[in-house]
């Protein structure tokens, strides 16, 4: 009898399902064929799951828990890894974020904003920041209202230690491919009134498992993806968030 392929063993065919989809969808949308990059969301993964997806290409990765990703970041540090903060930010784990992380996901508050930027140490690059937009109206979801976002992007702008990068949503669940494109549609609008020559905006961080292709159409260059390249999440983190 063969023995069915561990969960580790599977990443690799997942990993490649995962790229099959962003191409297509990137082929289907008119766009470049390196358009849309990748993140895979590796939050309660071990650390063996995110080296078998590194060995299989995958570079950038993304964490919402500050201890789980210090430890595992421990724990693969021979691995040139691109780490991408993607979580809520709680202002006492500020100074690890900005040490730790290449990018932060969701800055939705100028507070948190001044202290990863004063926080950020001086021989690493300003951290790369997507500006969180609530485009769901949801009261669960973080984010500022669409007509806040102007000022925190003028007040990032001045902050040495950070360099914003764009705009980032989690738009409403749903199947409804019209009324997913919609709420991400959007962002791309919010950002195309925003930018400028000078701070052009070029990344637009959406789209997850069930709404890739939609985001794809709606100009997402990063999407992240978590189970449909992992499986279910075995990790048990009991440490401190």
């Amino acid at each position: 009898m063969t023995a069915c392929p561990s969960p580790i063993d599977s990443i690799p065919a997942r990993l490649a399902a995962v790229r099959a989809r962003i191409l297509a969808a990137t082929l289907d949308a008119g766009r470049p064929p390196d358009a849309v990059g990748l993140i895979a969301v590796s939050k309660h993964q071990g650390a063996d799951a995110v080296r078998a997806a590194w060995q299989a290409g995958q570079r950038a990765f993304g964490e919402s828990y500050v201890q789980e990703a210090l430890d595992k970041q421990a724990g693969l540090c021979d691995l040139a890894i691109e780490w991408h903060f993607i979580g809520r930010i709680q202002t006492n784990k500020t100074r690890p974020i900005a040490a730790h992380f290449d990018w932060v996901h969701g800055l939705a508050d100028l507070g948190h904003a001044r202290r990863l930027s004063d926080q950020r140490p001086a021989e690493r690059p300003p951290l790369k920041v997507c500006l969180q937009v609530n485009t769901s109206g949801e009261a669960s979801k973080g984010g500022v209202v669409p007509a806040a976002v102007a000022d925190l992007l003028a007040a990032c702008l001045g902050l040495p230690g950070l360099q914003v990068m764009g705009l980032m949503t989690l738009p409403a669940p749903g199947a409804d491919v019209r009324l997913q494109r919609e709420s991400l549609r959007e962002l791309r609008l919010l950002r195309d009134r925003l930018a400028t020559p000078e701070h052009p905006l070029d990344c637009l961080s959406m789209g997850m498992s069930d709404d890739l292709e939609a985001a794809v159409l709606e100009g997402a260059t990063l999407v992240r993806i978590g189970t449909a390249i992992f499986g279910a999440r075995p990790y048990n983190n009991n440490a401190a968030h």
